[in-house]
């Protein structure tokens, strides 16, 4: 199935269920125009495109294209969409890292896990409110818009090690993005909304897994966490007294 020449060991399995996946999943096409049903058209070509760029060092992901989405509260949410060709290749790196990744989420993280959805959180969080005298809700303002890239990467390096996987996140998080009007953005912090390896691991897989996984010390308890969307609420039981000493820790009751 390999090349024993390629500098990198990717199975063409990899590729093919990777695709798979994008197919499944759907979308709209990148900015090259191209929609899944036109990929198909050349699968076996397009397949082969992926995995020999991608064993060789060679793949370097096109730019995204922007979608601004409205706002419920006002304003416009860009999403970035990559072209099929890089969703394939970003799910190749997606299925590699996630099991390392999944691992060290805490049990309350449900966002764009297997096994766990939007709903099951909003379940255990009804269940939850009834135990609780009252409930905090907060959010990351911005969080894919504003993430550092370096202190991303550095989060990365720490749980993952194949040396292809980090290539290509790297690249997938900083590949540029094509606005409506045609400007090209060079982005140097942020991770594009859209993306496979930025929404499911940051890079897609990795920028929220880690977040919302992180196992830092703090005055909540019986928290909820949604990597998909940056919120998290969380159950109190602490006294009116006992919170004020705490509020300079940044948490404030609605």
């Amino acid at each position: 199935m390999n090349q024993p020449s390629k500098p990198f060991n990717i199975d063409k399995r990899e590729v093919y269920e990777a695709y798979l996946q994008v197919r499944s999943n759907g979308g709209a096409a990148g900015v090259d125009g191209v929609t899944i049903e036109q990929f198909e058209s050349d699968l076996k070509g397009n397949l082969y495109k992926i995995w020999n760029r991608m064993s060789s060092g060679a793949y370097f992901p096109p730019p995204v294209r922007a979608v601004s989405i409205p706002k419920k509260s006002g304003g416009q949410r860009i999403l970035g969409v990559p072209t099929v060709a890089d969703r394939v290749a970003q799910t190749v790196v997606k299925q590699l890292i996630e099991p390392a990744l999944d691992a060290i989420f805490l049990a309350d993280s449900y966002g764009y896990r297997r096994g766990k959805s939007a709903l099951d959180a909003v379940g255990v969080t009804r269940q939850r409110c009834w135990k609780y005298d009252w409930v905090l809700e907060f959010d990351i303002k911005g969080l894919f818009d504003n993430i550092d890239h370096e202190l991303l990467l550095r989060a990365i390096r720490k749980h993952v090690t194949c040396s292809w996987a980090l290539l290509y996140i790297e690249r997938c998080v900083t590949a540029p993005m094509v606005q409506e009007d045609g400007t090209i953005i060079e982005r140097s912090r942020g991770t594009p909304q859209g993306g496979v390896v930025s929404r499911s691991s940051p890079t897609s897989s990795c920028t929220m897994h880690l977040i919302s996984g992180w196992r830092g010390r703090s005055p909540i308890s019986g928290g909820v966490g949604m990597r998909m969307t940056g919120w998290y609420i969380v159950g109190m039981r602490w006294r009116r007294k006992a919170f004020a000493k705490r509020s300079r820790l940044g948490c404030r009751p609605e």
